[in-house]
């Protein structure tokens, strides 16, 4: 989150527990914030797809290549 963002939002905290929060902010802030976590769904799934690929490549055993090399 970006300090800027993080101003935003805690100003929209004080006015909320204030009470003078306006309807615009209120919809700019969840505007903002399902931004955050669509961002944070799609680096998950990156993340998950390289796990994945990952994971299906074979380990490669050191005593199998050493075999290998002094056969």
């Amino acid at each position: 989150m970006t300090p800027d963002l993080q101003m935003k939002v805690s100003v929209w905290r004080q006015r909320l527990l204030a009470g003078t929060i306006t309807k615009e902010e209120m919809i700019e802030a969840v505007v903002i914030l399902r931004e955050g976590r669509r961002s944070a769904a799609q680096a998950s799934a990156t993340s998950a797809k390289s796990r994945a690929t990952k994971a299906s490549t074979p380990a490669v055993n050191g005593n199998d290549l050493l075999d290998e090399m002094c056969s």
